[in-house]
């Protein structure tokens, strides 16, 4: 299996060391009688300036020696990378076997980092799609997909990490962290930072590739307006512009009208090797049930009969012995993913503490017009880029968290009750690392409080974020924001701060609790029109390279 492994992250490198290997070739001092020196020392110079851990960079890079191929820089970064991820999987597997027939605890966080490092080397294989013919400015153009993948990486990471909560755990959460763990986050975040500084590297050797920023490039379109590689099928489904005549795939119904009475079994029928959209019709129902769409079955759209109708509920929680992650009623870990008119629910209540109603995992996920409700850890937007519309996100500690790059646009974000002594934080991103492409942006939408919450909305205090990790990123812009908030803003993760590094910014927002002349002094507060654009759709999810595709409207930029 390691060596299977290892052969699979051969991809990975050659994306980067496509994009540096020329260096060596076109880039000479005739100040130095040894160019081939001058070109290694100024590309790991530069490139270590960027990195966040200028030791590691050098420490890591140091074998590579006075090599004229930059190409290398990489491949020892991704080569140590892999072998630390590997590392933690074999010692998961190892430390399950000893502990987790005593603690039950401790086994299922195990099993959630097996599954996490799969996925990570799911991600590292999956970077094949880079690689190209050697065309170096086609590689440079889609860094930002590059660093999606590496995001996600140390999402999985950092997750499998946080699984290990309680204080009989954490000498396990130690041997696994000092064992292997703490170096894949390193590891990966140093690669974040190498592909980072790829450009200012080229720039600091004299090399202008006239580059055009990936999340600037459009969509190729036909006379149609589609884009040309949207096969037939998906043509005719976004040419319906609804559900109206549409024949699904599969047809979920408690009644028996349907082929399958359980949305489980619906999404168990999609094929091996299925091409283009499979689409699942769930009708109006109250559906109890648990439900994970692993990463083999992509390019699903599930949809109902409207949120009021069509719900997906269970009521798993923390306080009752599940690991968070375990808790979502809902999980999709496949890519492209699409659900319109459900509501995905976890009745847990306050009580339940962590009770996640659902978890999104897969890359171009989008949810429109569906309600999200639980109370702590509601939405768990776990990795990749993803897109929520016409949506109610409702809850109370936390409720929107995780290390995704997440837009919600043109939504209701609903805060509740929560228990006694309690308060209520909107957003807890778990971005750790400098150049992690992570975050969660609220753009367009209306927080205010649910009817039970109204009475005492002043007396419970209620913040817009707090720095759930090191550099925590909260960027809220175009919103109505009720009175609800409290003048500060945001409060400080305890027992770790964290507020050295978080950002937290505004723009253009409106409403009584959008003042930001008390903000938190760790917030940016009012951020200029100019650094708010970069949190708009089509920079921060390279909107127009895929949303189009899924027939979701969204705005590209500003709104007001």
């Amino acid at each position: 299996m390691k060596s299977k492994i290892i052969a699979s992250a051969v991809s990975l490198v050659l994306v980067v060391g496509v994009v540096i290997g020329v260096v060596a070739v076109v880039s000479k001092d005739n100040t130095n009688d040894n160019p081939q020196l001058n070109s290694h020392n100024k590309a790991v110079t530069t490139l270590c300036n960027d990195a966040d851990d200028k030791k590691l960079c050098h420490d890591v890079l140091k074998p590579v020696g006075n090599s004229s191929n930059p190409k290398e820089y990489v491949e020892i970064v991704v080569k140590t990378t892999m072998e630390s991820v590997i590392k933690a999987f074999n010692m998961s597997d190892r430390l399950t076997i000893e502990h987790g027939k005593s603690n039950p605890g401790i086994k299922m966080a195990l099993d959630d980092c097996k599954d996490l490092l799969q996925s990570a080397i799911h991600e590292l294989e999956a970077s094949g799609v880079f690689v190209r013919d050697g065309n170096i400015q086609d590689v440079l153009t889609h860094s930002a997909e590059l660093k999606n993948w590496l995001g996600a990486i140390i999402a999985y990471q950092q997750s499998c990490l946080d699984g290990f909560n309680t204080d009989g755990e954490k000498n396990i959460q130690t041997q696994l962290n000092t064992g292997s763990l703490d170096n894949v986050g390193k590891l990966t975040g140093l690669a974040l930072d190498i592909v980072s500084g790829i450009s200012k590297m080229l720039s600091s050797l004299d090399l202008d590739l006239n580059l055009k920023p990936a999340s600037r490039r459009l969509l190729e379109v036909d006379h149609e307006g589609y884009p040309t590689w949207l096969s037939t099928s998906d043509r005719k489904l976004l040419a319906t512009k609804s559900e109206v005549g549409l024949i699904p795939h599969a047809i979920v119904s408690k009644d028996g009208s349907g082929k399958y009475k359980t949305i489980l079994d619906a999404i168990n029928s999609y094929p091996k090797g299925h091409k283009g959209r499979y689409v699942i019709y769930v009708k109006g129902g109250v559906y109890n049930e648990y439900i994970t769409i692993d990463y083999m079955k992509p390019n699903i759209l599930l949809y109902g009969d409207g949120p009021s109708k069509t719900i997906i509920t269970g009521r798993k929680n923390f306080n009752e012995g599940v690991k968070t992650m375990r808790t979502a009623t809902f999980s999709t870990e496949a890519e492209d993913f699409i659900a319109k008119g459900i509501t995905f629910e976890n009745t847990a209540g306050a009580i339940g503490h962590q009770a996640v109603a659902l978890r999104v995992q897969g890359d171009r996920s989008v949810f429109f017009d569906c309600a999200i409700r639980g109370y702590q850890d509601t939405l768990y937007v776990h990795a990749h880029r993803q897109f929520y519309r016409n949506c109610e996100i409702s809850g109370t500690i936390d409720f929107i968290f995780g290390y995704a790059s997440a837009l919600i646009q043109n939504s209701k974000i609903i805060v509740r009750k929560p228990g006694p002594n309690q308060s209520n934080i909107v957003v807890a991103d778990g971005t750790d690392q400098k150049n992690m492409p992570t975050g969660t942006v609220i753009h367009n939408c209306e927080i205010l409080p649910e009817s039970a919450l109204q009475v005492d909305r002043l007396k419970v205090k209620t913040y817009l974020a707090r720095p759930w990790k090191a550099y925590s990123k909260a960027v809220f812009i175009e919103n109505v924001i009720g009175d609800l908030i409290q003048p500060e803003g945001y409060i400080p993760w305890a027992p770790e701060p964290n507020t050295q590094f978080p950002y937290f910014a505004e723009f253009g927002n409106t409403g009584p609790g959008a003042n930001t002349q008390a903000r938190a002094k760790f917030s940016k507060g009012q951020i200029s029109k100019q650094e708010a654009e970069k949190y708009v759709a089509e920079r921060w999810i390279q909107a127009s390279t895929w949303l189009p595709a899924t027939g979701i409207p969204f705005d590209g930029g500003f709104t007001k």
